[in-house]
């Protein structure tokens, strides 16, 4: 009877409990969410607004440049150490070329002014049409008068042979070319302004050569006055016999 019982109560456990499982699936009193049920968190539509994000945490303060860590300086690669010796040596030449140009330019101006400086002198030697003094006779007639003193002296010593033609030229050059010689004679005189000791020889010497000629013409006319009184009382005696023998 016992064991009749306990066999029952086993069997009727599963039973009652498929019942109870059928019943309750097919006549539910409350809903079934897939979702944690209220009170835990509220639940919302996926179609809702988003909510607004929130603020990002205060930033800190960077480090001032004292407090910061030195920053390790990389080292030059080879092509920007190559790149600055192109530049180097780019200068360099730029500077080279640049002085090379500035010298020749500086050559030509001075050419150019050498060249004005000369025309402009040979032009300044001429005579000017005032005067009516021409270049080519007169040139003609100091060569020949040159040649004519070189002639002369010709079987006397080196020292006449070397001075006389010379001499007879510039003295022929003061008498048909007055006007040219005086400009020779400035434009000499100038260039040796530049030195004090062939500038005072030139004054002694043309101080002792006018003073000669000086003192030839004096002499000269002294002569001359001699003479012309010698022949005045040879003539006054001639005549004085003249009238005796009458």
């Amino acid at each position: 009877m016992a064991s009749r019982l306990l066999f029952q109560s086993r069997l009727s456990a599963p039973v009652a409990a498929g019942v109870f499982a059928a019943g309750y699936t097919l006549f539910p009193k409350t809903t079934v969410h897939a979702e944690a049920p209220e009170g835990s968190y509220s639940r919302k539509p996926i179609y809702d607004e988003f909510e607004s994000l929130p603020a990002p945490p205060a930033q800190k303060p960077l480090p001032t440049p004292e407090a910061s860590e030195p920053s390790k300086v990389s080292s030059p690669t080879p092509t920007d150490r190559l790149a600055v010796q192109i530049g180097k040596t780019r200068v360099f030449l730029h500077a080279r070329v640049a002085a090379a140009e500035d010298k020749i330019n500086q050559l030509m101006d001075n050419v150019l002014d050498l060249e004005s400086s000369f025309t402009s002198t040979v032009a300044s030697l001429a005579p000017s049409k005032e005067s009516g003094e021409k270049l080519m006779p007169g040139a003609v007639y100091v060569l020949v008068a040159a040649m004519a003193g070189s002639i002369v002296s010709r079987n006397r010593n080196i020292v006449l042979r070397a001075t006389v033609p010379l001499a007879v030229g510039v003295g022929a050059g003061w008498v048909v070319l007055p006007v040219t010689m005086r400009n020779v004679s400035d434009l000499l005189w100038q260039y040796e302004k530049r030195f004090p000791a062939i500038a005072d020889g030139h004054i002694r010497t043309r101080e002792g050569i006018e003073k000669a000629w000086t003192m030839a013409r004096v002499h000269t006319q002294l002569a001359a006055n001699t003479v012309d009184e010698k022949i005045g009382a040879s003539r006054e005696a001639v005549e004085g016999w003249v009238r005796k023998g009458k």
